[in-house]
């Protein structure tokens, strides 16, 4: 059993984070000395690094209590993804690094380098495809996601690719599993600072994603079978929504 700050040295994060996440009930262990200092076990200490690996990968602290309290929650499917996300953003990072080091090179004079391979490792999420947009939702729902993208940072656009991302990492796993559910969730979520999108609105974008081969071959940039599984994801995540 170890003491907080003991913890805290070998997780290397801060005391208060701890007792951030224990007064959130993210992370509360249920030991305690007779003088009432928390003490940590070893599966406390399992739950600790699980969240530090989803802190890592991006997920907010609310999605990641939603994740581990979920009772269809299991570590070792956790742990899976968490590789499968730490490979693809390595991948990426690896397209990128390569990226600087061409570049380097060109303008030091070393190689050519084309407008193609400047902008490697750069991914875009831009919509070209309004008019079906408008046609199946409505002009009332466009014109608002048009509206918030007037607005959209590099910052904003990174959040949207890292989130097609982070459901790349997870599309082997079932739509309806709990990490799936998560990340569409805050796909959901994200869509919604752009525009206002109903449960049934969202399922229809994600159909959408399947029947017309330029969202799909956009989204597939992510990973393979990608806008199938959002598609089904998004479908579930409806249902439950309509449900209540």
């Amino acid at each position: 059993m170890l003491k907080v700050k003991e913890v805290a040295q070998l997780a290397g994060i801060s005391v208060r984070t701890l007792h951030h996440y224990d007064e959130i009930g993210l992370l509360h262990p249920e030991e305690a000395t007779e003088s009432g200092y928390r003490l940590y076990s070893a599966k406390d200490l399992a739950a600790l690094q699980q969240i530090l690996f989803f802190r890592e990968l991006g997920f907010p602290l609310k999605q990641i209590k939603s994740i581990l309290q979920d009772p269809a929650y299991r570590e070792a499917e956790a742990l899976r993804l968490h590789r499968e996300m730490l490979l693809e953003k390595r991948r990426r990072l690896d397209v990128l690094i390569n990226n600087v080091e061409k570049t380097i090179q060109h303008a030091e004079g070393e190689m050519e380098m084309s407008d193609t391979e400047r902008f490697e490792g750069f991914d875009s999420s831009s919509n070209p495809y309004e008019q079906e947009a408008r046609e199946r939702w409505g002009d009332k729902a466009v014109d608002g996601a048009n509206e918030g993208a007037k607005g959209m940072t590099e910052q904003d656009q990174e959040a949207f690719n890292e989130l097609y991302r982070r459901l790349a990492a997870v599309r082997h796993l079932q739509p309806e599993s709990s990490e799936a559910q998560a990340a569409i969730g805050e796909w959901y979520r994200c869509l919604g600072q752009f525009g206002e999108y109903t449960p049934e609105m969202f399922r229809g974008l994600g159909q959408m994603y399947v029947d017309d081969e330029r969202f799909t071959r956009n989204i597939d940039k992510f990973g393979e079978g990608l806008a199938v599984f959002m598609r089904d994801a998004m479908s579930v995540y409806a249902d439950r929504a309509v449900k209540g």
